[in-house]
């Protein structure tokens, strides 16, 4: 019994902590914004004030695995949290599916919030098999997306949009990209964390941070 309690109190601190922060109407504690951050002087009242623009995750048109043309219009407003993954893969990608698998439950009913998942591997992740993929892991269509498409396309987006690996390369045959790493991105398309993807603690506070954003966007 008492090792139960202290289990459940483990795992029960990172949303109670979360739920503590709005400790008013419009108080919370605001998560960081990642990337590239470039200063900009403009005018106000007369005086010169140095405001900073962040990166901002570009769009993008790729294939769901319905075969359906998906594009950046799917997170307009919304808060979304991507991966990059390959179905062949044994080792890290099945346990990041299982925990996005707890992410998608837990915001199942909140259509502010949606999951994209792009593959690495298009040349054997066809749509037909990414579909058997989302499948077996019960996607529900329009929250969790399975992308595929032209692999520069793909690992542009993962380097230079997410920065998801730090390692160089074109996309090419021979580059490859394998990162246990979720993004979380908010309705401005601004970075706001990295997550390990196969830890259940770190895809909790992933959960709890998104309502962290969605206090941000009521305030």
């Amino acid at each position: 019994m008492k090792k139960g309690l202290i289990l459940f109190a483990i795992l029960a601190l990172p949303s109670i902590a979360y739920l503590l922060l709005r400790t008013g109407t419009n108080k919370y504690k605001s998560l960081e914004i990642y990337g590239p951050k470039e200063p900009v002087s403009k005018t106000v009242n007369g005086k010169i004030v140095v405001d900073t623009i962040y990166h901002s995750v570009g769009g993008f048109s790729l294939l769901s695995s319905d075969s359906v043309v998906v594009t950046e219009k799917v997170t307009e407003g919304k808060i979304f949290v991507v991966d990059f993954f390959f179905t062949t893969c044994k080792t890290i990608c099945p346990k990041m599916a299982d925990q996005l698998v707890r992410v998608q439950n837990q915001y199942e009913k909140d259509s502010n919030v949606v999951i994209l998942s792009h593959t690495v591997d298009p040349t054997y992740d066809s749509n037909s098999v990414l579909k058997q993929y989302a499948e077996s892991h019960k996607a529900i269509p329009g929250k969790w997306y399975f992308l595929t498409g032209d692999k520069k396309t793909i690992y542009d987006l993962a380097r230079n949009n997410y920065f998801i690996s730090a390692t160089e390369g074109d996309g090419g045959v021979g580059d490859f990209i394998h990162s246990e790493q979720l993004v979380l991105v908010d309705s401005k398309k601004h970075i706001r964390g990295f997550y390990d993807g196969t830890d259940y603690r770190d895809v909790q506070r992933l959960m709890d941070e998104i309502r962290v954003l969605e206090l941000e966007k009521t305030n």
